[in-house]
């Protein structure tokens, strides 16, 4: 018996919520970004507790003062890396990896590797907010959010072979391939207005793939955990690790990338 088509209102249905829940992330987003500093720093460390929490929630059977503890723990982890901007910075950011290894109930490697990510993506956004400026970080958040909105509406409308169907069963190879090409648009587009060097074209559509995978590892816990989604803080679009995944992904090959290859001298032209 072949299964019913999808009906516009079930494949569209949650478009609304996401969208108003997107704009009012963008508007707090693109204010802190602005504003730098302390306050976008402090509004980071918050985020990356709550994502913390969220995934002390997913991968343990206690839902009551273990992941808050974790949460606090993060967010106290990565204030003192950010204040301390050494070589102990990295032990820091370690600890709730250490801590999540030692207490959660399920998949304790997957969730300690996916933590130390969250915590490591938290410190990159504020180091490449502070080192490099704002061009780093909007050119950054643009890949991200353009990647996720063509593959969203290119692998909806278009549909086909699935990406990933054991892990992530709604993705498809043609939203795939759109979230890689609106990430090449995007460094085209910083080329071509002077904010950044021709080699930004080719680097948004790899952190663009870097930022699929990232989506894709936060489903491969979620589908263990037997959850929908991280938690329901978004109207929409559930967790906020199911909305920074994707940038958890890009945020972490950027800063592997820093050892080898700084970022700064793409946006010097």
């Amino acid at each position: 018996m072949n299964a019913p088509l999808p009906t516009r209102e079930g494949r569209w249905g949650d478009l609304r919520k996401r969208v108003l829940s997107a704009i009012a992330m963008i508007t707090v987003g693109a204010m802190e970004i602005w504003l730098g500093g302390t306050a976008f720093a402090a509004l980071v460390i918050v985020l990356t507790g709550v994502m913390i929490w969220e995934l002390a929630t997913m991968t343990s059977v206690e839902t009551g003062k273990k992941p808050l503890v974790l949460a606090g723990l993060a967010a106290v982890s990565l204030a003192a890396a950010l204040s301390l901007r050494t070589d102990l910075a990295g032990a820091f950011l370690l600890i709730p990896s250490l801590v999540v290894a030692l207490t959660v109930v399920r998949d304790r490697r997957l969730a300690a590797v996916y933590a130390a990510a969250v915590m490591v993506s938290g410190y990159g956004l504020v180091i490449l907010r502070n080192d490099i400026g704002t061009s780093a970080i909007l050119w950054l958040v643009a890949v991200v959010i353009i990647s996720d909105v063509m593959g969203y509406f290119v692998g909806r409308i278009v549909g086909g072979p699935k990406f990933w169907p054991a892990i992530s069963p709604k993705k498809t190879w043609s939203g795939t391939v759109a979230g890689w090409i609106g990430a090449a648009l995007v460094g085209l587009t910083f080329w071509l207005a002077g904010w950044g060097a021709w080699l930004l074209i080719p680097v948004s559509a790899v952190v663009a793939f870097a930022g699929q995978l990232g989506d894709i590892a936060e489903s491969w816990i979620k589908r263990r955990a037997g959850v929908k989604d991280a938690s329901n803080l978004i109207p929409g679009h559930g967790g906020v690790m199911d909305r920074f995944d994707a940038m958890i992904g890009a945020i972490v090959l950027v800063m592997l990338g820093q050892l080898f290859w700084p970022l700064g001298p793409l946006f010097a032209g």
